[in-house]
């Protein structure tokens, strides 16, 4: 294949060649994207409007759902439009703008499970200082930080594979996925796709050993909790976020723990639709379970837009 210097456009994967199954993969992405979507501003709209829910967990758990609307936003809309328009093309710029925005959504949200692993930290091992070690500056300079961090990850992700000369414009998956982005490539991306992977293999290591750090001296501290009523409160408070990084651990596995691949197969589509689709579906639900604050929250928030359609209804009769 000849050498393409410069490529306008790139070709993504389409999920079907036949134009009915087209638009049923459109209505399916659609109701999961909504579910998404529906899930997350929830919990923003809750967070935001219930004073009771302004405490340093719930402004994390806040960001979290913006992160996972930015995830989710950045791949599946596309793939709905190339259902419904049966036009599997994407511009340069814009390809370069999902890898951008895709990697500082994951690297935001991964920067955010340690956050609050240390916020729970804070509230188990020393409740009498938490709200003079998390108060609102601090909070929002750990936030500020999450960003610096992402930017500069996604900076460091998206310039070193569009670096790259690419040899082909035909893109083996239904987004701009560095890996299969780094196989159109004729230059030599062995340097770069084995420091990105070192550094990101790094920042994960590093992450996840804290993560599992933290609560260990956190169960260590709910052991020394005299009640088992307190226990089992202070566990409850832990477990929404111990099942959010198994999810994301899982997601991560299924993504890039599979051997790699020269040859695109339905397999790596289906991995990709899952860790792209499944965690943002399930997050807000995961960390409305176990907590009664929130779930009140959302009570009164789906209660108060029944009343208000209700009234509407009567008022026009």
């Amino acid at each position: 294949m000849s050498n393409l210097t410069f490529i306008s456009t790139f070709l993504l994967l389409e999920f079907s060649n036949i134009r009915e199954l087209q638009i049923v993969y459109f209505f399916v992405f659609l109701a999961l994207y909504l579910m998404a979507i529906t899930g997350n501003l929830l919990i923003i709209i809750a967070v935001t409007l219930d004073h009771h829910l302004h405490t340093p967990m719930f402004f994390f758990v806040l960001n979290f759902a913006v992160m996972d609307i930015g995830t989710i936003s950045v791949t599946i809309p596309k793939s709905m439009a190339m259902s419904l328009t049966n036009n599997r093309s994407i511009s340069f710029s814009g390809c370069v703008a999902q890898v951008f925005c895709y990697f500082f959504c994951l690297s935001s949200d991964f920067c955010l499970l340690i956050i609050i692993a240390l916020d729970r930290y804070v509230a188990i091992y020393n409740p009498l200082q938490y709200e003079r070690i998390m108060h609102k500056g601090a909070c929002l300079q750990m936030v500020a930080t999450v960003w610096i961090i992402g930017l500069s990850y996604a900076m460091i992700h998206t310039g070193g594979t569009f670096a790259n000369t690419f040899c082909s414009n035909v893109v083996s998956q239904f987004f701009c996925e560095v890996p299969q982005l780094l196989k159109l490539s004729c230059s030599k991306t062995f340097l770069v796709e084995g420091g990105l992977l070192i550094l990101s293999c790094m920042i994960a290591l590093g992450g996840f050993i804290f993560i599992i750090i933290t609560y260990v001296r956190i169960f260590a501290a709910v052991l020394r909790i005299p009640s088992v009523h307190g226990q089992k409160k202070a566990l409850s408070t832990c477990l929404p976020h111990l099942v959010v990084i198994s999810v994301f651990i899982f997601s991560a596995v299924f993504a890039y723990g599979k051997p790699p691949s020269n040859t695109s197969s339905d397999l790596d589509l289906a991995f990709a639709v899952t860790y792209v689709i499944i965690p943002p579906i399930l997050n807000p639900f995961i960390y409305s379970m176990r907590n009664k604050e929130l779930k009140a929250a959302l009570r009164k928030l789906i209660d108060l837009e029944l009343f208000s359609k209700i009234r509407i209804k009567l008022l026009h009769n």
